[in-house]
């Protein structure tokens, strides 16, 4: 998975009725874009983001 500051991530529910989480990278630590992203959530919480295999990024 490759990022940049600005991009948004989304995760997918792996429950049927649970929304998706949408939020924008606001950090890369990562080498190369790579993770871990600090991600300011829509809910407006921060938090640092190992991305699974039930998440993607959209460019900015």
């Amino acid at each position: 998975m490759h990022a940049s500051v600005g991009d948004r991530i989304i995760t997918e529910s792996n429950k049927v009725d649970a929304p998706r989480r949408e939020g924008e990278i606001i950090e890369v630590r990562g080498a190369d874009g790579g993770p871990p992203y600090v991600v300011r959530w829509s809910d407006g919480h921060e938090g640092l983001t190992y991305p699974g295999p039930d998440a993607h990024v959209v460019e900015r």
